[in-house]
């Protein structure tokens, strides 16, 4: 019961609706154990001793039971349906809450299919039991209880005979619960990584494609479908092991029954109604305990997903705010990295080793250096995205982790290498980072990033919806919404991470020309490859395996023969050739 003590908080404060329904079930159970009763009445009152009189009262207190069982039904099954369906409501919002604040680190690990299968199939798996599964143990409990204690009123004798089986049958059931549960926890898993796959293969259909992996990508689903399918089937097969075994031994008490009832009815010790009435009342007990399978089902199926929401809530949130936090409406702008070191993970090499500089508000700095030499690292631990291993960052002189996260990162403008648009508006997506913008703003925003023509021709401009992840668009008009909605932000730092990548040079010239203006006033980091991107930055860090190499001007660094250089050989060499190659 650890699972369910742990997610108590999720369900416990909405105890009035289980209250409720437990009332009414203790109501339905009562009524369902006075069946046999009214029909021990009718054999030996109203067959055995000629009392045809009682039949109308026996049908009217039948009748009138029925309908009271009818309305109690209703009430216990809505209010376990409300306790069950507001609960997770509860506990999926908290789900989801927690998945937008967990770190960059979390989400390095994590598969996306996974955690939707956590939020849809694990919670709604938990529902179930909350709704149904723990009304039905209870009814099962009072069932077998109040139904051995009108038996032992009948005969306690026949009773302690009718039992002998349950302590073997209640072994066999706790048997079975060990068995089931690592079988529905391997089931949960396997359908999560059934969905992962089926995500990945949607997301990069057109990588599929365009390679002609099709094949290739049904084989990996069948792998995958073929072990969700061989879960099941060992889930199955515990079932078909166990089940018949309960219902044996069930069988062997009705036999008990008969034989020592069937000799006290002979003996005169026990009345014929006594003795049908008591064959009705011990399948209430044997039939729940059977099934009881079912009920130990769901509940290990609730077990299992419970384990892997808990996985998620109990995950350690590494960044968070201090407790006295700084809360600021604009940042100047001054960042100060000193001797700062990061590790990904305590195993792993260095991403950054011993970085330390300089930039004033307003100043603009350019990142340069070969794939995982550490230029994305910089602005992720800027933002707090991840946490350094060692050393000190200031911003307006103060260490990174005394703002509060909102602050910090609502005063930095962000335009990542993948431009991700969501499936609303280019209006909405433009003001997403400020969604009070004016649409004079949002639109002076897509100017500065020469995105505002291109929307114009769009069928319906800024209100044009988007698919999904921007499709519909090119790459290069994907990263220039992405900038005209860091722009829109109005941000003190501006961190522009290989954001014109994907646009032809002639559309980076315009982009840096409104760029330049964009960057009056505000402190810039600029993360490129191509150095025409970096010649007017006041500084510009050459990376290499997390390390800084050189820094300078544009003019000082290509003067030396070092790593800037070279690239910038390299490159000059590349556009000669294909000049040469268009004149001639």
């Amino acid at each position: 019961m650890e699972i369910f003590k742990k997610l108590k908080p999720y369900y416990w404060p909405f105890k009035k609706y289980f209250i409720c329904s437990m009332i009414f079930l203790l109501l339905v159970t009562a009524i369902t154990v006075v069946y046999p009763m009214i029909l021990q009445l009718t054999i030996d009152e109203v067959v055995m001793k000629g009392k045809y009189n009682w039949i109308p009262y026996l049908t009217i207190g039948f009748i009138a039971l029925m309908a009271v069982k009818g309305a109690a039904t209703y009430i216990n099954q809505y209010t376990g349906d409300l306790f069950g369906i507001t609960s997770v409501y509860k506990m999926r919002n908290s789900l989801y809450e927690k998945l937008q604040y967990l770190p960059f680190k979390y989400y390095d690990n994590a598969k996306t299919g996974d955690l939707m299968s956590r939020l849809t199939a694990d919670v709604e798996g938990f529902r179930f039991f909350l709704s149904f599964g723990f009304s039905e143990l209870l009814r099962f409990l009072l069932l077998i209880a109040i139904s051995i204690t009108v038996m032992v009123y009948y005969s306690a004798s026949l009773t302690i005979v009718t039992l002998l089986t349950l302590p073997f049958l209640a072994i066999v059931v706790y048997k079975f619960d060990r068995a089931v549960h690592p079988a529905f926890r391997g089931i949960r898993q396997s359908f999560g990584r059934l969905n992962t796959k089926v995500q990945e293969s949607i997301s990069g259909i057109n990588t599929v494609k365009s390679l002609s992996r099709e094949n290739h990508e049904i084989g990996k689903f069948n792998h995958s479908n073929g072990d969700y399918k061989e879960q099941n089937i060992f889930t199955s097969t515990i079932w078909a092991k166990y089940f018949p075994l309960m219902e044996l031994l069930g069988n062997i008490s009705v036999v008990l029954l008969l034989a020592y009832g069937g000799n006290l009815v002979m003996k005169g010790s026990l009345k014929p109604g006594e003795l049908v009435a008591f064959y009705s009342l011990v399948w209430y007990i044997i039939w729940p305990i059977v099934n009881l399978g079912f009920v130990i089902n769901l509940f290990s199926q609730a077990k299992a997903s419970g384990e892997r929401l808990l996985e998620v809530l109990e995950a350690d949130n590494e960044i968070e705010d201090l407790q006295a936090s700084i809360k600021t409406e604009r940042l100047n702008g001054e960042v100060e990295f000193k001797q700062v070191t990061l590790r990904y993970e305590k195993d792993l090499h260095e991403a950054l080793f011993d970085i330390s500089f300089k930039a004033l508000p307003g100043e603009v700095i350019g990142l340069i250096g070969s794939t995982g030499s550490g230029k994305t690292s910089i602005t992720q631990l800027m933002t707090r995205f991840y946490e350094q291993s060692s050393g000190e960052i200031f911003i307006d002189g103060k260490q990174v982790n005394r703002y509060s996260l909102r602050s910090l990162r609502s005063s930095i403008g962000f335009v990542l290498q993948e431009s991700f648009l969501f499936s609303t508006t280019i209006k909405e997506n433009i003001s997403y980072g400020r969604p009070e913008a004016t649409m004079e703003q949002i639109i002076a925003a897509a100017k500065r990033a020469q995105a505002h023509d291109f929307i114009m021709e769009l069928p319906k401009g800024y209100e044009t919806v988007l698919g999904d992840r921007g499709m519909g668009l090119s790459g290069g008009q994907k990263q220039r919404i992405a900038i005209a909605r860091a722009i829109c932000v109005d941000p003190s730092i501006l961190i522009l991470d290989d954001a014109t990548s994907a646009v032809d040079m002639e559309t980076e010239l315009n982009i840096q020309r409104a760029l330049k203006e964009v960057m009056k006033g505000r402190t810039t980091f600029i993360i490129a490859h191509r150095i025409s991107s970096l010649k007017h930055a006041d500084e510009i860090l050459v990376l290499e395996d997390g390390r800084i190499v050189e820094r300078g001007t544009h003019d000082k660094l290509i003067r030396n023969s070092g790593p800037y250089q070279r690239i910038y050989s390299i490159q000059y060499q590349d556009q000669q050739a294909i000049l040469s190659s268009q004149t001639g």
